[in-house]
């Protein structure tokens, strides 16, 4: 098995949880498998075309499913950290997304084999965002369930417009993937991966040794620092929506087709992209395409194939 020629360019796709889970849908094991296929026939493409690819993706949706589970059950047996949780939802999602690769690719007649590294991201213990929790997990409870729960567990929980009351948990900054030199060296090799998913099992260093913490790893922004540090090709992001836009879903709204990282950090400064939706999405390649001089492309993922021939999508480029 040699190492495959550096001509090979390297893309590393972020799919959003849309991806495999959508809305309209119960979320169940077979509806994620139908929604896997789907979006691994375009991964597929890729590689035929003679990319190398990661893939990274969110887990948002089979976390919080975890998490119910955990609470249904707790009175039954040991509960289960937030970071083994993640790790559970790495390796399960993991196993969906190469397997229906694996078969997109046989019926290709491609000979690669897709594999999965359950990935650890190293962050901060001193980061603010563990003095500052703010992204949501688990399910709803009423305000006397979730008194119990925070008085008990420890928890730090907020009220979710409207809808009830949810533990919130930390999202520190991804300072570096554990598994970063592995992934290199198979990625070389030529073999699809999956990884990073959920942004990985957040880790924190004592002592030298690593330890889980319960904390939330923002995924485009780990998959921004995996694709720097690779220095891949190209960084693709997939969202619900087409293109970004400005003045999202308002009478001025306008879509954009190109834009620089510099015309990006106006926008995101001037508050277009909300940090719990967009704005993450853009953060990341505008780190992506201003420390590799490479562009970032966002868009559907139906629409990765369209998108790399600039008929749509939005392209961040390096100034």
């Amino acid at each position: 098995m040699g190492k495959e020629s550096t001509k090979s360019p390297l893309i590393i796709v972020a799919f959003g949880g849309n991806a495999i889970s959508q809305e309209n849908q119960e979320g169940n094991i077979s509806e994620q498998f139908e929604n896997s296929a789907k979006t691994m026939h375009y991964v597929a493409y890729l590689i035929e075309k003679g990319y190398r690819v990661i893939i990274t993706h969110g887990n948002g949706p089979q976390v919080g499913n975890v998490l119910r589970r955990v609470e249904a059950a707790r009175n039954i047996i040991y509960p289960l950290p937030l970071d083994i949780c993640g790790a559970h939802t790495e390796g399960g999602m993991g196993y969906m997304l190469q397997q229906v690769l694996y078969n997109a690719l046989r019926m290709k007649g491609i000979s690669k084999t897709p594999v999965t590294i359950i990935s650890q991201t190293l962050v901060d213990k001193n980061d603010s965002a563990f003095s500052h929790p703010t992204k949501p997990v688990g399910q709803f409870f009423t305000a006397q369930q979730i008194k119990e729960k925070a008085e008990k567990e420890k928890w730090t929980v907020r009220e979710d417009a409207g809808r009830g009351y949810r533990r919130v948990v930390p999202s520190p900054r991804p300072l570096k993937i554990i598994e970063e030199p592995i992934i290199e060296m198979l990625a070389g090799f030529g073999h699809p991966l999956i990884t990073c998913g959920g942004g990985g099992v957040p880790v924190i260093e004592e002592n030298g040794q690593l330890k889980g913490v319960e904390a939330v790893i923002d995924k485009d922004l780990a998959t921004s620092l995996l694709a720097r540090h690779l220095n891949a090709d190209m960084l693709i992001i997939t969202t619900s929506v087409e293109k970004v836009a400005l003045n999202y879903k308002k009478e001025n709204q306008k879509f954009l087709d190109q834009i620089t990282t510099w015309e990006a950090r106006r926008y995101l400064d001037e508050g277009h992209f909300p940090a719990g939706s967009m704005g993450p999405k853009v953060e990341a390649a505008i780190e992506f395409s201003s420390a590799t001089g490479n562009s970032t492309l966002i868009t559907l993922p139906e629409k990765i194939l369209e998108g790399l021939e600039k008929k749509t999508g939005t392209w961040i480029l390096a100034n």
